[in-house]
């Protein structure tokens, strides 16, 4: 029995749009792989916002920077599994190893022109079945917020033992000088397809 194909009404493809039928995905599929991008992000943050609460907690925003340098790397191997690829990225840079690729620089572009447009970046999210590498792969992005607690080690007026510590572990860190509720990156998912 053949499923009906459904097209996307969106399908990019990296350095260029690509037709709907050269690359056509069953909507469902996308629709279940999304969901199961979402549960990812919601275990990975709920994991690494647990480590930098408990590290405020203990030591305030020194210890949390230190935290989050010996864990964070760890947390997001961690959820790597089932052949998805986890991690984070950002305009603003604190550590290179996180640099956006040219489809996840867009789609952070994209969500910093709908930010400044009014959109709230908590429902910022962008999916889409992309081509790498001469294979489909399924992309996903959700905008991580600037939030209140954030403001102590990315903020406008970051105290100086903070900003020694930061500059210890990120000597090429641009984290900083965030405003509340700006866009401060992204959760980035993928995971192939063929």
């Amino acid at each position: 029995m053949m499923k009906k194909k459904l097209l996307l009404s969106y399908v990019a493809c990296v350095g260029m749009a690509c037709t709907l039928a050269s690359n056509p995905v069953l909507a469902a599929d996308v629709e279940a792989l999304k969901g199961e991008a979402k549960q990812i992000i919601q275990g990975f943050f709920k994991e690494l916002k647990g480590e930098l609460v408990s590290a405020m907690k203990a030591g305030g925003p020194v210890n949390a920077v230190e935290v989050c340098h010996k864990k964070a790397q760890e947390i997001t191997a961690k959820h790597n599994r089932k052949g998805w690829k986890v991690g984070r990225t950002a305009l603003k840079l604190r550590n290179p190893k996180n640099a956006p690729d040219a489809w996840e620089k867009a789609v952070l572009e994209e969500f910093e022109k709908k930010i400044a447009e009014g959109a709230d970046p908590k429902t910022l999210a962008k999916a889409a079945v992309v081509e790498m590498d001469g294979k489909k792969v399924f992309r996903f992005m959700k905008a991580i917020p600037v939030g209140k607690p954030c403001l102590n080690c990315h903020g406008e007026k970051v105290k100086e033992e903070v900003l020694a510590v930061i500059r210890k572990h990120y000597p090429e860190d641009k984290a900083t000088g965030f405003k509340l509720g700006q866009l401060r990156g992204a959760f980035t998912l993928s995971k192939p397809l063929n």
